[in-house]
């Protein structure tokens, strides 16, 4: 690691449009770049890619303010582009600048968002720090996560294929819940990438995710019930997407033991049940629970496709004091067991 050392009678805050102007024996020369940091960052392109998107969610005082901190107030910079170049470049690790004060929880928790990452939404900064790490690991980027090579358990198939609903293993001896979670992975970060006011491209959502007779029960209460059934793929492809870009909601669910059951019938239906909660914006405006019915496709290899979805929702006025963090399921098995072998 190089340094650029200063002379000992010039002790001043350098530029970092004129830190390059000293060379590594103190001698003042001219360069033709105009900006230029000694490189110290020990970030790998997926890190630093990662650190990028974070900073750009950043306000311009806090991201002036962190350069200032990274660097202890040795260069000086002008604009947000030379501020995220210097605390890239004195960035020692991913660990260091996700544990930084001026990274907030929230922004965090905004980029794995983002980044189709679902994470509770009580999560602590700590859990959120560990889960990016794992994210920017070699390999464990969202398209190898979600979308294997080799051992598919939920992605949306190649690219060629027409219809791409889910690819999931379901020999017997499955792993039901790890099953259940890489599906709701799946599902829940295509839904919600409708929602443009995330900022993100939409990913391919459409009725090719469902069967031709699916069906869709929709039940609201906030404050007064209403209850919604549509029929057919188009439509029910449809409603769902509405939630997300004509409502602007975020479906965020609970992807641990309390708030997550699969079961699967003798006769190929694979149910997952699912509890969540729902957002738009920063705020939380009530619960859902989501019961998927899933059928493999006998004409695609490994391809599963959606034969029915419940989906309840509770805003905050019909829930009187519920919590609503994390949330569990209230169906019992009995109720579970019958939608799966109805």
């Amino acid at each position: 690691m190089n340094v650029i050392p200063l002379p000992r009678n010039d002790v001043r805050r350098v530029s970092a449009r004129t830190l390059s102007e000293w060379d590594t024996n103190g001698v003042k020369r001219c360069l033709k770049r105009s900006f230029a940091v000694p490189k110290m960052s020990g970030l790998t392109d997926t890190e630093r890619a990662g650190c990028k998107k974070i900073l750009k969610l950043m306000s311009k005082g806090d991201l002036l303010s962190l350069s200032d901190t990274v660097t202890n107030k040795v260069i000086v910079v002008e604009d947000e582009r030379e501020a995220t170049h210097t605390i890239l470049s004195f960035t020692k690790n991913a660990e260091e600048f996700l544990k930084r004060k001026k990274v907030q929880r929230d922004l965090i928790f905004k980029y794995l968002t983002k980044e189709g990452v679902v994470m509770p939404p009580n999560s602590e900064k700590h859990q959120l720090v560990k889960r990016t790490l794992l994210l920017w690991l070699p390999g464990k980027g969202m398209d190898d996560e979600n979308c294997p090579a080799e051992t598919d358990e939920t992605n949306q198939g190649p690219t060629d294929t027409p219809s791409h609903s889910t690819n999931m293993k379901a020999e017997d001896g499955c792993d039901l819940l790890v099953l259940g979670q890489q599906f709701c992975q799946w599902f829940f970060q295509l839904l919600n990438s409708q929602n443009l006011s995330l900022g993100q491209p939409p990913q391919d959502w459409g009725p090719q995710h469902f069967w031709p007779d699916v069906k869709l029960r929709l039940l609201a209460r906030a404050g007064s019930e209403q209850m919604e059934e549509f029929l057919g793929a188009e439509l029910v492809s449809l409603r769902l997407q509405a939630l997300t870009r004509e409502e602007r909601l975020i479906l965020m669910p609970n992807l641990e033991p309390r708030g997550l059951r699969v079961l699967a019938s003798p006769h190929g239906l694979v149910l997952v049940a699912v509890a969540g909660t729902i957002h738009r914006d920063s705020a939380c405006l009530g619960i859902f629970e989501q019961i998927f019915g899933l059928i493999r496709s006998p004409l695609e290899n490994k391809c599963w496709k959606i034969k029915f979805v419940n989906l309840k929702i509770r805003g905050q006025d019909a829930m009187e004091g519920t919590e609503i963090v994390a949330p569990a399921l209230t169906y019992n098995s009995t109720e579970l067991q019958l939608l799966c072998s109805s």
